[in-house]
């Protein structure tokens, strides 16, 4: 199997485990009363013991020569998942996930301006069609939102195509993920425990726990995932498969929330998938 459909692979088990995870972060935002510091933080803080745990077993070296690029990716997601989990609190589920996700237009144009990359027009053409399926997914629903909740969606979408970027380079200087996801889920923990400790921190109770920890797992799962994505697979291609997120994240929204899902919804949803087949076409090249 070569390395772009490895990618693409990787790319789709991402994409289904952080719909799960907005799904189960919406779900506790309705229940309970976590802030989203408290959130991030339960969502990272395991995944430490996890990953040490696993490294420790397999006798992995922690030992990194990329401290800046791991700070600059950890931080900036780190921030990003706070806004991320701040919008789903103000927002629908498919609407606070369809901002979010167009992070793959914010990492085009972060490439482009900032490493002088080309876009290959058959990915410029896939993120254009994702791009038109967001908007027709979200127009119906943008009058009457908290705007509040609007802009940290968008503030997660930019942050997140930047933390992106450090992650491919970090891929090409072949730092395992695993490494990766180790130090961001250190730093996140670090950042969200002392926002988390100014905002208030809120009791645990039995019932938070198994959602928690599938917020936890998923999200663990989906961080491996989509570092091997990147690793492996063409980076835009990779960006471009996670607006499938968006659909997911419509779908679990629909049945299980009882939001909305009309036929400009489902077109839109069809726009975004046909996105994601056009951006799995390989490279004429390879």
């Amino acid at each position: 199997m070569n390395g772009h459909l490895r990618g693409i692979l990787w790319a789709l088990v991402a994409v289904t485990s952080f719909a799960l995870m907005g799904l189960l972060v919406k779900a506790v935002n309705l229940r309970f009363a976590f802030s989203a510091a408290e959130l991030v933080f339960w969502r990272t803080m395991p995944a430490i013991f996890l990953l040490g745990l696993a490294v420790w077993r397999r006798g992995g070296s922690l030992r990194t020569p990329l401290w800046k690029l791991h700070l600059g990716r950890s931080i900036s997601g780190a921030v990003s998942m706070t806004c991320f989990f701040y919008a789903l609190s103000r927002l629908p589920l498919a609407t606070a996930v369809t901002l979010s996700y167009t992070s793959s237009l914010s990492l085009a144009l972060l490439s482009f301006l900032l490493l002088g990359e080309k876009i290959r027009p058959l990915t410029l053409a896939a993120l254009g069609l994702g791009l038109a399926g967001v908007i027709l997914l979200l127009q119906p629903q943008l009058a009457g939102l908290d705007r509040l909740g609007l802009l940290s969606a968008i503030a997660s979408s930019l942050l997140a195509g930047w933390a992106y970027l450090q992650l491919r380079a970090m891929g090409q200087l072949n730092e395992p993920s695993w490494r990766i996801v180790f130090y961001f889920s250190v730093i996140s923990t670090l950042l969200s425990a002392a926002l988390a400790s100014i905002s208030g921190w809120h009791g645990l109770s039995w019932a938070a726990l198994p959602p928690l920890a599938g917020i936890c797992l998923s999200a663990l799962l989906g961080q491996l995932a989509l570092t091997n994505a990147y690793r492996v697979g063409e980076k835009f291609t990779v960006a471009a498969l996670s607006y499938l997120t968006v659909v997911f994240s419509a779908i679990f929204a629909h049945f299980y929330f009882n939001e909305a899902l009309g036929w400009s919804q489902i077109l839109a949803m069809s726009v975004i998938i046909g996105a994601g087949i056009l951006s799995a076409m390989p490279p004429k090249n390879r």
